[in-house]
């Protein structure tokens, strides 16, 4: 099990637009101030609050942040106050919004972080390439901005797991735990051709410029084909609220775009990860995965953390905070205690 986090001072102020009650710190006195003084980045992405504007819940405990590192304006939601740092990395074709289930049972004794990673979601900007490392390395940055430079407890799901890695084994004292979800990362044994039958879009989104030329226009279409296609067999594999907030997010062609881009670097990821890998974690490091994959994913999760464990939700598919909330709860609150 991941150590609980100590206190985390940030050493910069968060860029918010919240007007509300809530708190963070001080940038320079450590001192709790409400959201409305601390200086605010205006959004690039103007409809970034559409699936919260009306969730009180959400607004109570949460805020929308924007912070431009480099070339790239980070969104991010954050909320609560507690010692414990913890990231949420999401994966395609989501955004922080994936998490929003259970962000609040999250919040007890944590401060908690859900990123839109660069070029998805309600983040803005071009990046020169959307290989794993590169996109590390901006959640890095942010992160340091932050103030949270160690002990950062990530969970991770889908590609975000494969953004959570080298942020990781980059960044050995930033990070103080990974919790994945779903995903085979590539390296000198896993290689992403294994991934290809998996489903139609992993070749399908290979495909420059067709993918994009093809989906533009017809986000809504292309997504309930994805969704229907992964069906578990135990309910939807995702709800009306977050359907909605993904066509809108995907909409946007940078983010269509930077999607697409995410299956077309799979050399690079191998050849990165495998040079990572000649260092193995020693964090502590836990996958769980859908219904019979844990042992067809582990063993490229153990070339990187040798003493990684995985299980697998029954009856569940790859969605699995949406199809299983309470078993991804309870398998965070294991790995990372609060007391």
């Amino acid at each position: 099990m991941a150590h609980a986090v100590g206190p985390v001072a940030p050493q910069h102020s968060i860029h918010t637009l919240d007007e509300g009650p809530s708190t963070t710190m001080n940038a320079s006195t450590g001192v709790p101030t409400t959201a409305a003084t601390v200086e605010s980045e205006e959004p690039l992405s103007p409809g970034y609050d559409t699936a919260t504007k009306g969730d009180a819940e959400f607004n109570k405990d949460f805020r929308h942040c924007f912070t431009t590192i480099d070339d790239v304006q980070m969104h991010y939601v954050i909320g609560g106050d507690g010692p414990q740092v913890m990231v949420l990395l999401h994966g395609w074709p989501h955004s922080w919004y994936v998490y929003r289930e259970i962000m609040h049972s999250l919040l007890p004794g944590r401060t908690v972080i859900a990123i839109d990673l660069p070029g998805m979601g309600d983040s803005t900007g071009n990046l020169r390439s959307m290989a794993r490392t590169v996109l590390a390395d901006y959640v890095h940055r942010l992160l340091d901005h932050l103030g949270y430079r160690e002990n950062v407890h990530v969970v991770a799901h889908d590609f975000g797991v494969g953004v959570a890695y080298p942020l990781a084994a980059k960044y050995r004292e930033q990070v103080a735990g990974l919790f994945l979800m779903d995903y085979m990362l590539v390296g000198k044994n896993a290689k992403g051709a294994d991934l290809t039958p998996l489903s139609f879009h992993f070749s399908f989104n290979q495909q420059n410029p067709l993918a994009e030329d093809l989906v533009t226009g017809r986000v809504e279409t292309f997504l309930n084909h994805l969704f229907q296609s992964m069906k578990s067999g135990v309910g939807e594999p995702v709800s009306d609220s977050e359907f909605a907030e993904y066509v809108r997010v995907y909409s946007r062609p940078q983010v269509l775009h930077a999607g697409f881009e995410l299956y077309r670097v799979w050399a690079q990821d191998e050849a990165e990860n495998a040079a990572l890998q000649e260092t193995p974690l020693t964090i502590p490091v836990r996958l769980l995965t859908q219904a019979g994959l844990a042992q067809f994913m582990l063993p490229s999760l153990q070339d990187c953390a040798p003493h990684a464990t995985a299980s697998d939700v029954p009856g569940a598919g790859h969605f699995l905070v949406h199809e299983a909330p309470a078993r991804v709860l309870a398998e965070i609150n294991a790995f990372y205690p609060t007391s």
